[in-house]
């Protein structure tokens, strides 16, 4: 049975959050910080790296645990005038595929001794799966909320899911919801509203399809 908090102990969370962020925001504003000017100076940085530098670290630091939402919400306000919109999706699809395969790699070759060890320690057991059940554990793994990315891919890795059912799966679904956060994150760093509906919406209404999916599968794999 999963235990639940108690009321009370929810409602001081709450309200110890909250004070955190107002505090925060007083801090801010003694000290004249500009959140709209520290955005602008964090993209005209990047930008200054070169779109090489910025996938490049893209396909490479998610494999290290780094959010790859970061990379997702900021590419094409940084590089959206030098290789437009389809250009920046491509990308960033191009980074997403090196580090799926890089994090395939270190998962089922390179870190498993080390990876086995640590999972022995522990209640849990590295899956054996089934020629066929490899596409459907990856489309699972790939839609439940909660684990990072990178913990997804090293999940995967572990319990040997075949390369080419791992890679297309998972680039797929990826790169669908890379391409709505770039969307989302430029229209909201140029203020631009409608377009940020519309990146909005398209990710509600692919959790909502992945949400469905979810349901169907993980029936079925229970």
């Amino acid at each position: 049975m999963v235990k639940t908090l108690p009321l009370w102990k929810v409602i001081a969370a709450t309200l110890v959050l909250g004070v955190m962020v107002v505090a925060g925001f007083w801090w801010l504003k003694l000290h004249d910080f500009n959140i709209r000017f520290a955005i602008d100076d964090g993209i005209d940085v990047l930008r200054a790296g070169g779109p090489l530098v910025f996938f490049g670290a893209m396909a490479l630091l998610p494999a290290m645990g780094f959010p790859i939402s970061v990379f997702n919400l900021t590419a094409a306000s940084a590089f959206g005038a030098q290789l437009g919109m389809a250009g920046v999706i491509a990308a960033a699809g191009a980074a997403i595929a090196l580090n799926l395969a890089l994090t395939y790699w270190l998962a089922r070759y390179a870190l498993r001794p080390w990876l086995e060890r640590a999972v022995g320690r522990t209640k849990y057991r590295i899956p054996v799966l089934s020629e066929t059940a490899g596409w459907q554990i990856t489309l699972l793994v790939r839609i439940t909320p909660g684990p990072p990315f990178f913990l997804q891919s090293f999940l995967l890795g572990l319990a040997s899911v075949p390369f080419f059912t791992y890679m297309w799966i998972s680039w797929l679904i990826s790169t669908i919801y890379s391409a709505a956060f770039i969307v989302f994150g430029d229209a909201i760093l140029h203020g631009e509203g409608k377009l940020a509906l519309i990146g909005l919406g398209a990710l509600a209404a692919l959790s909502l399809i992945l949400h469905l999916v979810r349901r169907r599968y993980g029936k079925k794999r229970a």
